[in-house]
């Protein structure tokens, strides 16, 4: 029986990134840089990075996808398509956070800092009595903690070696998109129109 075959995204940025593990082996790997776009360009993406390694959508075990924090579309565009193709595959998907994801593989404790808007970053610890949850703010006002590390391999890879190791998890959760502010956008004011039998 052939090792299990996991797809792993990421749209939380300014890019689209994908990786293809069979096993622990790395089949493919790409990231294109882009401002916007993604919602068009990631499943061709996909499709693209399956192709060139030989396998089809049916060959998947699990997909997995980030969850940000992020870009909100990004994330969005992320999530919406990693449970489609789960639910359409009949596979699980699995979400995960890019900090999770950029400290995967690392020695513990560490901090992981993430670019963000502005002058900002996000930052989250990871060890022993760690905040389980990323934050945001600026570098000059980071509190004390463990050394801050350097993810050991893209964020699409380590997103694809977590959904590997979670697949068989009992009652996984479905991804769902990590935020740590409330959305730009505010629903509209006027009345919506009503509704007639």
């Amino acid at each position: 029986m052939a090792e299990p075959l996991s797809l792993g995204f990421d749209t939380s940025a300014a890019h689209c990134a994908a990786a293809l593990l069979q096993g622990d082996r790395l089949l493919a790997e790409t990231r294109e840089e882009m401002a916007r776009g993604q919602a068009e360009r990631l499943m061709p993406l996909l499709q693209d990075l399956l192709a060139g390694a030989g396998a089809t959508w049916r060959d998947l075990s699990v997909i997995g996808c980030g969850t940000g924090p992020g870009n909100f579309t990004g994330i969005r565009i992320a999530v919406a398509a990693a449970r489609g193709l789960a639910l359409s595959l009949g596979i699980p998907a699995v979400g995960v956070g890019l900090a999770e994801a950029a400290a995967h593989g690392l020695p513990l404790p560490c901090r992981i800092l993430l670019p963000a808007r502005g002058d900002e970053v996000i930052w989250q610890d990871f060890g022993p009595g760690a905040d389980s949850q990323p934050r945001q703010s600026a570098p000059e006002d980071l509190p004390p903690g463990p050394p801050v590390l350097t993810p050991l391999m893209p964020l699409a890879e380590a997103i694809a070696r977590i959904a590997l190791e979670r697949r068989d998890t009992p009652g996984l959760p479905r991804p769902a998109p990590i935020y740590l502010r409330p959305a730009e956008a505010a629903p509209a004011r006027d009345r919506g129109p009503v509704m007639l039998a």
